[in-house]
């Protein structure tokens, strides 16, 4: 009724029924498997009102749902993501083996599952994109981040962040020109009539951000009033 294709690797029919209405794949040297398309033969349908659910299992965890198959949805690929540390992935290799579980579920079940996998993928979502990361650039700190209104902008008055958007482009006007070499235009290839060409090396901007950002981490608020 099912099968299963590993990205390389031929069709697998080495399906097994360990329950009523649940089937089994087993998956050799998972550790190398990226992705994988789970579909229906075609030979024999789904009765109405039921559909599948397809799950992962690896060694000592927990079933891992990925996705389901119905009559209207007869085929999906999966990208697999171990939940094995690289380090207990290391030990076991090359003979780790992880199970493809499918289970014929009422329809119903299937899709509340589903809407549950994808209200957690949500969250999971929105989480990471909250979350500050631990090299983070921000130039405001994340405890003035919080807008107060529509006139405010990560926390600032909208007037006041706009006169500091303007100090910050100034000054890195000021401190880039400072380093302008003028070039030759004729070296330049055609990029204008032979206009007057100024070049900046790349380092300039960077050492000037690492620079404001020092001064920004040294002392937030002296920086935000000042040039």
């Amino acid at each position: 009724m099912f099968g299963c294709i590993v990205a390389g690797r031929l069709v697998q029919t080495n399906l097994q029924q360990v329950d009523v209405n649940k089937y089994v794949f087993e998956l050799s040297d998972a550790h190398s498997i990226n992705h994988i398309v789970v579909f229906l033969l075609g030979t024999i349908p789904f009765e109405p009102g039921y559909a599948a659910t397809v799950h992962l299992l690896w060694p000592n965890k927990s079933w891992q749902l990925l996705g389901a198959l119905s009559n209207d949805k007869p085929s999906a690929i999966f990208r697999l993501k171990s939940t094995l540390t690289p380090e207990e992935a290391a030990a076991r290799m090359p003979s780790i083996s992880a199970e493809l579980g499918i289970s014929i579920e009422p329809l119903q079940a299937v899709e509340q599952q589903m809407q549950t996998k994808h209200q957690q993928q949500h969250q999971q979502d929105s989480t990471a994109m909250a979350a500050p990361t631990a090299q983070s650039h921000s130039l405001v700190p994340a405890s003035s981040a919080r807008a107060e209104g529509s006139g405010n902008v990560a926390g600032m008055p909208f007037q006041a962040a706009k006169a500091f958007s303007e100090r910050v482009l100034q000054n890195l006007y000021d401190y880039a020109m400072s380093f302008a070499a003028r070039q030759d235009p004729s070296t330049m290839g055609p990029i204008g009539s032979n206009a007057p060409v100024q070049v900046l090396p790349v380092r300039v901007f960077e050492d000037w951000y690492a620079s404001f950002l020092r001064k920004v981490q040294r002392d937030p608020d002296t920086s935000m009033q000042q040039d």
